[in-house]
């Protein structure tokens, strides 16, 4: 490390490329809360979250692993489930009374109509206001699953062997989907 006086180290997040600071200090500035969207190998995660002083505090959350609560069957971290990960937290959020919040993907590079834009579309429909450009929201086919079925079909379940040893029905997804969008809603209105 140089030892000048001219030379500042920087943050040691920002070293390891864990923290985009000046990112982070604009988010801070809209005076609303977070809303936190990361993406895993195998899950997914939302996280409403309001900054104070003190430190921040999680408002609502959701992790893709709930959803196995709620009958989903199939992976925790595509399209779909980052959709019903995102719809879980804004009911959450509703009911704390957090209507609005900004998007905040951390290092994540967002890309249109990918997995932190169907949490987007996920809120919108919960009811959560966030603001989001709608032309980079994914298309309801995508957000139902229905690609991943036709793929399914087209490849003769080829590279989908998990799916088919745990005798799931890959084409029935955007039913299943429906399934669980409506118990979720059932369950978090309820709850």
């Amino acid at each position: 490390m140089a030892g000048s006086a001219s030379y500042r180290v920087k943050f040691k997040r920002r070293r390891k490329g864990l923290t985009d600071y000046y990112l982070r200090t604009r988010l801070l500035r809209s005076g609303l809360p977070r809303v936190v969207v990361r993406v895993s190998n195998k899950h997914f995660r939302v996280s409403v979250v309001s900054s104070m002083p003190a430190g921040d505090t999680v408002v609502a959350s959701a992790f893709s692993q709930e959803l196995k609560g709620f009958g989903w069957p199939f992976s925790l971290n595509n399209t779909p489930a980052a959709y019903l990960t995102a719809y879980l937290a804004g009911l959450r959020c509703l009911k704390r009374n957090v209507s609005e919040g900004i998007l905040d993907p951390g290092l994540h590079k967002p890309v249109k109509g990918g997995r932190v834009y169907a949490a987007c579309s996920g809120l919108l429909d919960a009811g959560f206001k966030v603001r989001v450009d709608s032309s980079m929201l994914p298309e309801k086919s995508r957000i139902v699953g229905e690609h991943i079925a036709s793929y399914f079909k087209a490849s003769g379940g080829q590279g989908f062997s998990g799916y088919v040893e745990a005798g799931l029905k890959v084409e029935e997804m955007p039913s299943v989907f429906e399934e669980v969008k409506t118990r979720i809603r059932e369950g978090v209105g309820n709850g």
